[in-house]
């Protein structure tokens, strides 16, 4: 799994400069083999720390849609998918201690940054987003 993210992320952050929140979903529907239609990714196209904002974090958007839309598919009810959403907040703000943008990003935000300066942080999120939705829905 992890190869597979690491490699991913790579590819939809150089090759097409896909922001956290479309790279989050698109990797979760891969592992979870389940196709995300071209509206869902297009409503996360600004879903990068409210784009660029430095807001909610788009790792943590990305997996909270996936969580709605996956929790839908198998059945759960709204109050199921909200504690879930919940939860999963409450696990990444213990595991990365923030859920916003701003505190997540290495060295903060500065003109000079290099391009997808969060690629790591991307690929531990990613695979602590699958591993709580295995954990948790599967």
């Amino acid at each position: 799994m992890r190869e597979y993210i690491e490699k991913e992320v790579h590819h939809l952050y150089y090759d097409y400069d896909e922001n956290c929140a479309r790279t989050s979903l698109k990797c979760l529907s891969h592992l979870f083999d389940f196709p995300l239609s071209e509206d869902v990714l297009s409503a996360a196209t600004g879903m990068h720390g409210a784009g660029y904002y430095r807001a909610q974090c788009g790792l943590v958007e990305g997996t909270l849609m996936f969580i709605g839309l996956y929790g839908n598919e198998k059945g759960l009810g709204r109050d199921e998918i909200v504690k879930l959403c919940h939860d999963f907040a409450a696990e990444f703000e213990r595991n990365f201690s923030s859920l916003r943008c701003r505190e997540l990003r290495p060295g903060g935000f500065n003109p000079d940054d290099p391009p997808h300066l969060c690629e790591s942080l991307s690929v531990k999120a990613i695979e602590f987003s699958c591993e709580f939705l295995r954990g948790r829905m599967i």
